[in-house]
């Protein structure tokens, strides 16, 4: 294990800053390498037609059972599987870890609410760790609450310094470090300052190490039909943070660009594609204000309402590439394309070398894990009934 003045030596590494290189476009797959000595893979998914298939019907359902409490969710906030096939699943409301065998049948249950050993303040994320250990993030000031996969409380860990909010994003790494991000926001009303994103490393009893990046987030202000309501510009783009396993992974959604760092928050890689005609025209802030108008059609319209759709509300000149990273349990690095108005673009995927691996479809619910050969999905019904379903995942041959 590294130790933190190793970490403090090659932390900078990680501010050869998102927005500051620019984007290349390839006929094909390229290779090079940066000053740092870092490899850049650039290629063009829209030129390939491999694909990764879900299975139509999925291979697991968890959930659903109002008979059943432990088949009962209120909240899931948290989903992860371990070595032996079984899926952890944290409910918020209930404050409860639960786990569940390859069938479904539910095993055992830890945590409750409060502020003792084994117990949640609030729990809010779940990422699962080397050997099997359960890490569950808790609001109010943010901890770690560990667990063993067999329901044996480990200890707690609260960062050093205090982190007041949430992690915004992050992971937790072989080693035991931690990757946290935190917003830092300027709440002006004019959309003139954007937000920070800042990722740091803490060590595996909470302190804090270093600085991985600064990234210039979401931009906030106000219009005049709510001056009192603030959001962000339409069509803006984001920060997006994920680590798991050995890799952490920085992103800009202005950009199709992913910086792949190591677990000593060593710039290893940098993976570019191209993603041409991102220009936002008068038909997609139309046909985005139409869509909302209609989703909205059957609730009580508001000053909150009226400000979405308002004129004053600043439209971005380009669609993001993206609107979030993740680090899958194989190594793989997926990224999900930014939906445009009335557009499903799904996820690009890319392989632990930064090749370009395959297109995938969206799937019917919220991505929460990618393994080798399956995906983890959170599926709300209409009437707002959470399941976990766990669908095969088929790679191109």
């Amino acid at each position: 294990m590294a130790t933190p003045d190793q970490y403090l030596g090659s932390l900078m590494v990680a501010l050869v800053l998102l927005l500051g290189a620019c984007s290349q476009q390839a006929p094909s797959e390229t290779e090079a390498t940066d000053g740092s000595g870092a490899q850049i893979v650039t290629s063009t998914p829209a030129h390939s037609e491999a694909t990764c298939i879900l299975s139509e019907e999925p291979l697991l359902v968890i959930g659903g059972d109002e008979e059943d409490d432990s088949q009962w969710f209120s909240w899931i906030r948290g989903i992860g599987r371990l070595s032996d096939g079984s899926i952890a699943v944290v409910d918020r409301t209930s404050a409860e870890v639960r786990i569940f065998d390859a069938s479904g049948r539910h095993l055992r249950s830890m945590g409750q609410r409060g502020e003792g050993p084994g117990e949640f303040t609030d729990p809010f994320i779940l990422w699962i760790a080397a050997g099997d250990t359960l890490w569950v993030g808790n609001t109010g000031v943010w901890s770690y609450t560990v667990f063993t996969a067999q329901g044996q409380f480990v200890r707690r860990i609260v960062l050093d310094p205090v982190y007041s909010r949430t992690s915004s994003a992050g992971g937790v790494l072989e080693n035991g470090y931690t990757v946290n991000a935190r917003q830092v926001g300027m709440r002006t009303p004019d959309f003139d300052v954007p937000d920070t994103m800042i990722v740091e490393i803490h060590d595996s009893d909470g302190k804090f190490i270093g600085n991985i990046a600064r990234i210039p987030h979401l931009t906030y202000g106000h219009v005049s039909e709510a001056p009192g309501v603030g959001f962000y510009p339409l069509f803006e783009a984001g920060a997006e943070v994920d680590a798991l396993g050995s890799t952490i992974v920085l992103a800009h959604g202005s950009k199709p660009e992913v910086q792949v760092l190591d677990d000593e928050s060593n710039l290893q890689m940098i993976i570019r594609w191209s993603d041409p005609n991102r220009e936002v025209t008068r038909a997609d802030i139309r046909a985005w204000h139409e869509d909302y108008r209609e989703r909205h059609s059957s609730s009580d319209w508001n000053q909150y309402d009226d400000a979405m759709i308002s004129p004053e509300r600043p439209v971005a000149d380009a669609f993001p590439a993206m609107s979030s990273v993740k680090v899958g349990r194989d190594g793989r690095i997926w990224v999900r394309q930014y939906d445009r108005p009335r557009e499903d673009r799904g996820w690009l995927a890319f392989g632990a070398d930064g090749k370009f691996f395959c297109h995938m479809a969206q799937p019917p619910g919220d991505v929460w894990e990618f393994g080798a050969d399956y995906v983890l999905l959170l599926h709300e019904s209409e009437l707002g009934v959470e399941t976990v379903r766990m669908h095969r995942l088929t790679s191109p041959s």
